[in-house]
């Protein structure tokens, strides 16, 4: 994948760059020191970029305004030294976001993931859409073929650029559409909306905390503006403790 840094912080910019050495099919164009540079460099240099290591405090534009200006082909892993920007980051199309200072281990985690993600966006898609609901069950036309998927075998749901993709245990299918259409042929009393990029189905979650629902293996944040009618309607109605 070919890959870009951005980030105010030149030390920042060193770290990431030494990562990217670490990391095996990872091709870096170019490192900036904001978001002007890197637009002009996107700007002239159209359909190159697949991944971008995007800080999100800079001066001037910030990161996360900054991605919104990104072709829906490049992809966005967003860097910071502030935890409180995790759930920032989800708001927008992003793969995954790193704490500063980041380990190989979870940096090579972020990278995989946008590797898997890349090669589903480029599969041709263009007769991908919810076929049909019942009760129990709806069609996905994906790839060229139907998949039959029981609602309680899907984990959750993230919405991705003009995509969503279903988890379930052993597959992820990826399919044209907005997260909003998929929401609205889930069942509501165990789906539920918790971010602006994220469905969960509630009877697959293992733990969580005020900000992170933990999914098997996955992470998956709460935004600000979901959080209140989640833990009114799914767990506060349920807690036999408290936090």
């Amino acid at each position: 994948m070919k890959c870009i840094i951005v980030d105010d912080e030149p030390l920042a910019r060193e770290a990431i760059n030494m990562l990217i050495d670490e990391t095996e099919d990872l091709h870096l164009l170019g490192t900036f020191n904001g978001a002007e540079p890197a637009g002009i460099f996107l700007k002239d240099n159209p359909n190159t970029v697949d991944l971008v290591f995007l800080d999100i405090q800079m001066p001037g534009i910030n990161g996360i305004e900054f991605s919104n200006s990104f072709p829906k082909e490049t992809l966005v892993v967003f860097t910071t030294a502030f935890s409180e920007f995790a759930v920032d980051s989800y708001e927008v199309d992003a793969v995954d976001y790193l704490i500063k200072p980041i380990r190989l281990e979870r940096f090579q985690k972020a990278v995989e993931k946008a590797r898997s993600y890349s090669k589903l966006v480029k599969i041709d898609h263009s007769f991908s859409n919810i076929e049909t609901s019942t009760d129990d069950y709806l069609f996905v036309r994906a790839e060229r073929k139907m998949f039959k998927l029981h609602f309680k075998d899907i984990l959750f749901i993230q919405g991705l650029k003009d995509y969503v993709i279903l988890h379930t245990e052993n597959q992820k299918i990826i399919t044209a559409m907005n997260i909003k259409t998929i929401q609205e042929q889930l069942p509501k009393n165990i789906f539920v909306r918790v971010s602006k990029s994220y469905i969960v189905n509630s009877l697959h979650i293992n733990s969580l905390d005020n900000n992170t629902i933990y999914i098997k293996e996955s992470e998956i944040p709460i935004g600000n503006i979901y959080r209140d009618y989640f833990f009114k309607e799914f767990v506060t109605k349920k807690m036999l403790g408290r936090f």
